[in-house]
């Protein structure tokens, strides 16, 4: 699914809608859920499953599986602001991150970020510990799979078979 901004990634929300609701009401009927979190205005790849295994081992922090954000951000980011982000930043909570990969475009205020965790508001954290401010987020890819440019946002479609021997492979 091509999650838009305003909807909450969880099965049922007593005041937002959630990405079950944009399903067909036949599929809303399954014990879909979503694989992972996204930020109520992340916008971008959210898989659904019922596969409470696979999902599990997706999301674990022992099998370190690559999530990438095209991100935007208010101010320039330094090479030594990139490099401690890169390295491991250290959030107001004293968690230190696992190290990250980042992508800068010229502008040096947008790009692409990697990250093999996915703790609570991530990457607008790490980029709080550098005084800087995250002004659009959106998930591009989860493991193996990538965000179908064909999807408008709210749209979703089924695996295609090779997207889900891929995914298998993390069993």
């Amino acid at each position: 699914m091509n999650k838009p901004d305003g909807v909450v990634s969880a099965t049922e929300d007593g005041r937002d809608k959630t990405v079950i609701d944009l399903l067909p009401e036949e599929l809303q009927k399954l014990d879909l859920f979503p694989c992972g979190r996204l930020d109520k205005h992340t916008l971008g790849l959210v898989m659904l499953t019922d596969d409470g295994d696979l999902a599990h081992r997706l999301l674990s922090p022992k099998h370190h599986v690559k999530k990438k954000y095209r991100f935007e951000c208010k101010f320039p980011l330094t090479d030594e602001e990139i490099s401690y982000l890169e390295k491991g930043a250290t959030l107001e909570d004293g968690y230190i991150t696992k190290p990250s990969e980042i992508e800068l475009d010229a502008d040096k205020k947008s790009g692409y970020i990697t990250l093999v965790e996915g703790k609570y508001h991530q990457i607008k954290r790490m980029l709080e510990s550098v005084n800087n401010k995250i002004t659009y987020l959106e998930r591009v890819t989860f493991g193996p799979l990538c965000l179908d440019e064909n999807l408008g946002r709210g749209e979703w479609r089924f695996l295609s078979k090779e997207e889900i021997e891929r995914l298998e492979e993390h069993r």
